[in-house]
């Protein structure tokens, strides 16, 4: 039967978002579960292509990479593909009508890690925009549900979320990704001589882009608000612990929020959330 097919394609990408991410598996599950499956496809897609010009270093990345894309389009395009991480994300695509200009952008960001090392300005924004700033917009798109005015109203606010995310994963990461990958996301930053003043900029920044997000997470609808604002919690709570480290830290481990935090802000979200559903039930 052709609905178990699909139902073992998101399957597969939840799967994919509970052993990759706890965080967004928590966001996840705190949204209405006709959101659940789209949200997984979107993840479990970005995820693989991400890991690609991660860690397979002992492969062709870029022809990896490059068959990837193609058939994620052809996916989209024939709207079925063996491939289940694919099938999925084609799924949420089109079902709501997620533009191919966004697929486009975060291609163009995961062919940028295949060369690209340091940037400068211009590819640090095209960047951000391509990784991470278009996967908010997919996941609006999903919960605007056909709503094209309340996309619109809300597009600034994802990317910048989008943005605050990338940029707190940049700081979080910086160890490895330099380390490992020899890559500075940050524009002008020299790993081996990055200062305090430099790091407050960057915190400075990124703390604008939280700002700018929480108002569009408060004007999502009920069903979606819990998820989101569960992720945009756990990265303040992150965020939070970086702008507390010395920059030496930074350059030494990676910086995590404990489970036992996680699961605090995840009990305090599932009660504000269960409180705005009764409220808009009454209202």
């Amino acid at each position: 039967m052709f609905q178990l097919f699909e139902k073992t394609s998101a399957a597969c990408s939840k799967l994919i978002t509970q052993e990759y991410s706890t965080s967004f598996s928590l966001g996840i599950k705190t949204l209405d579960k006709k959101f659940h499956e789209p949200i997984y496809g979107i993840y479990g897609m970005v995820r693989y292509a991400d890991e690609i010009v991660d860690t397979f270093h002992d492969f062709d990345k870029k022809y990896l990479l490059g068959k990837f894309k193609r058939d994620t389009y052809e996916a989209i395009e024939q709207r079925i593909s063996l491939n289940p991480v694919l099938h999925s994300f084609q799924k949420a695509v089109n079902d709501y009508n997620i533009p191919l200009h966004l697929v486009e952008a975060f291609f163009k960001s995961m062919e940028m890690d295949l060369y690209e090392t340091a940037y400068g300005e211009s590819g640090y924004q095209e960047y951000i925009y391509g990784s991470a700033e278009v996967v908010g917009l997919m996941c609006l798109k999903v919960f605007a549900d056909g709503d094209v005015v309340l996309y619109n109203k809300l597009k600034a606010p994802a990317r910048a979320l989008g943005a605050a995310f990338q940029k707190v994963n940049f700081l979080r990461d910086m160890k490895s990704d330099y380390q490992e990958r020899g890559r500075v996301y940050f524009p002008g930053i020299d790993f081996e001589n990055f200062e305090r003043q430099a790091k407050l900029k960057i915190e400075t920044e990124i703390a604008n882009d939280f700002a700018e997000a929480y108002k569009g997470i408060m004007a999502l609808p009920v069903e979606a608000r819990g998820g989101v604002l569960l992720a945009y919690k756990y990265y303040i709570k992150l965020f939070e612990k970086i702008k507390q480290v010395p920059v030496h830290k930074i350059k030494e481990a990676r910086i995590r929020v404990p489970d036992f935090q996680k699961i605090s802000i995840l009990l305090e979200t599932l009660l504000n959330q269960h409180m705005a559903t009764t409220l808009s039930a009454l209202n």
